[in-house]
């Protein structure tokens, strides 16, 4: 029997029974695909979840966010086919507690991680009772970790399978930071590979193993993190990049992660996964000694100022988010978790105390942020609150010492509203507005502080003795 144009066969209309219950058959099916044809098409599956996790890219280190930034013609490409935010905070201003804030959406200092780096000799890491993306999108999930973890690599913290990740490549810490080797692991396996570094290939080996796991689970909805260690200093770029241009080594390695992102995006699109694949570019923390924060203050480590905590961010799906959109509306990595949870279906994760929101709104709508504040840290301590539409910092650093500037009299308020750069405080200018901010800083500090470690040296130093009310 020839098949017809509908998909159906044709029926042996030989007898008038035969042709009457055909004809009843034939009509159901008519009035099925025509009913069909009115209805939306069936809802797409649980979307796979990319995370492109640079170390140390500053908000001015990429063409995305003015006209002095590097080239980065595939970051732009994204951009025009996704959203692009312009308020995007890390979890916090350096390595460790950002990374840990991220995969939890929990505030750092609530992990027990919100100080410092974990060092080579450092035996902290993140509680195995922590919630990370990995675990909360199990079991309808496979997830992969490749690149950079350094969220503790000694006793019952390593590897990172043990936190919810399902296959491991990669380096415990930063790639400055030795003795270091790359290592492997998959769940279920106590065996743990190791492997020597060859560092002018480690961003395209972390690139290499993250496309393997995504062409072996094409099939079912995944979550990876691509954690680069670039381009945190020093710089090891891949052969093929130019280190002649305006920002050497620097700009070599940084156009190395924008080709990265274009064979990404390449990869998706040959397995057909665009359409069920969002993707997120961001950064741990702002730039380092090299790099650029473009026109914000500070950078990495530099307090509240948005240098080291204003990243950038650039989220891609097409068919799932709008092409060209950019959005102010305040977000922070901590958002990732609840946001991930909420596109893959699954209800909020409960027993667990999030401090990041759902921001599928402000992606595919342009919605206004959910959060009210944002609470801006150095190492355990908050000393600023970001709102929508304002900025206070009660701390900055000056020849080595943290200085509590609202002791002294003094205060830092910032319009956030105009685009302006954190160079001059309007809190003379706006009295009411800096007593609701510092407000919400106290506030925040008292929530916070029994989550203080009480180890932590005294930061600060003479100063403290020449202040004694000074409060940390």
């Amino acid at each position: 029997m020839a098949p017809n144009g509908a998909g159906f066969s044709a029926p042996n209309l030989g007898s008038p029974t035969m042709n009457r219950r055909h004809l009843l058959a034939a009509a159901a099916a008519s009035a099925l695909l025509a009913g069909s044809a009115g209805r939306a098409a069936p809802a797409k599956r649980a979307p796979n979840f990319i995370v492109v996790l640079c170390d140390d890219l500053g908000y001015g280190d990429v063409s995305l966010y003015g006209p002095d930034g590097l080239p980065t013609p595939n970051l732009e490409k994204m951009a025009r086919e996704g959203v692009v935010a312009t308020d995007y905070y890390a979890p916090a201003n350096l390595c460790s507690p950002s990374r840990a804030g991220m995969l939890t959406g929990r505030y750092p200092v609530r992990t027990g991680l919100g100080y410092e780096v974990i060092m080579q000799q450092d035996d902290r890491g993140l509680p195995l009772s922590e919630v990370t993306i990995a675990k909360a999108l199990k079991p309808a999930y496979v997830s992969g970790l490749f690149g950079k973890w350094h969220l503790g690599h000694l006793g019952q913290y390593w590897p990172p399978t043990r936190h919810g990740f399902d296959t491991f490549f990669g380096i415990p810490y930063s790639h400055d930071m030795a003795p270091l080797s790359l290592f492997e692991a998959h769940a279920g396996s106590d065996e743990v590979a190791r492997s020597a570094v060859d560092f002018s290939r480690l961003q395209q080996d972390f690139y290499d193993h993250a496309e393997r796991f995504i062409e072996a689970n094409k099939d079912r909805p995944f979550f990876l993190e691509l954690a680069l260690s670039a381009p945190h200093l020093p710089e090891h770029p891949h052969a093929g990049f130019d280190t002649q241009g305006r920002a050497g080594a620097y700009g070599a390695v940084v156009a190395e992660i924008d080709a990265l992102m274009g064979r990404l995006m390449a990869k998706l699109r040959a397995l057909r996964l665009e359409g069920d694949t969002i993707v997120i570019f961001t950064s741990d923390n702002g730039p380092w000694y090299e790099g650029s924060a473009g026109w914000l203050r500070e950078r990495k480590g530099g307090a509240g100022y948005d240098g080291g905590y204003r990243v950038p961010f650039v989220a891609w799906g097409p068919g799932r988010l709008p092409a060209g959109r950019r959005t102010a509306s305040m977000i922070m990595g901590i958002d990732l978790l609840p946001t991930f949870r909420a596109m893959a279906g699954m209800p909020p994760l409960t027993g667990v105390t999030l401090d990041g929101r759902d921001i599928t709104a402000v992606l595919t709508q342009g919605a206004a942020s959910p959060h009210e504040e944002l609470v801006l840290f150095d190492n355990e301590i908050p000393v600023g609150i970001r709102t929508q539409d304002w900025k206070y910092l009660d701390t900055l650093y000056y020849r080595g010492i943290r200085m509590p500037v609202g002791l002294l009299g003094y205060q830092e308020l910032y319009d956030e509203r105009g685009g302006q750069a954190e160079n001059y405080s309007v809190a003379d200018v706006h009295p009411e507005i800096a007593a609701a901010m510092k407000a919400r800083l106290e506030a925040a500090k008292a929530t916070f502080a029994p989550f203080k470690h009480a180890d932590i040296p005294e930061v600060f130093k003479t100063l403290r003795a020449q202040l004694p009310h000074t409060q940390d």
